[in-house]
């Protein structure tokens, strides 16, 4: 669920943020590439830990937020944060 190197960055990004679009994330996540960008908020959707909002207009708008069970993840992520910060 909450595996691999990118996904707790997204995660973190989106609690900070609360809302982003897809190359708002981009940019905050460098050097992540496309492909891995796509997959992991893709899985993460999938999941039920973020959710996807496409807007109908072009060019097209998609904004990346944290569900409920996403929300539930921040107090994990400021704790590993916390203890990163001491260790």
């Amino acid at each position: 669920m909450i595996n691999g190197k990118w996904k707790l960055r997204i995660l973190y990004e989106l609690a900070c943020e609360k809302i982003l679009r897809y190359s708002e994330l981009k940019r905050n996540l460098t050097p992540i590439t496309h492909k891995m960008l796509s997959t992991q908020l893709k899985e993460l959707e999938e999941d039920g830990i973020i959710i996807r909002k496409e807007y109908p207009q072009v060019p097209p708008k998609v904004e990346y937020s944290l569900s409920e069970k996403g929300i539930s993840f921040i107090p994990i992520i400021n704790a590993m944060c916390d203890w990163g910060k001491i260790n």
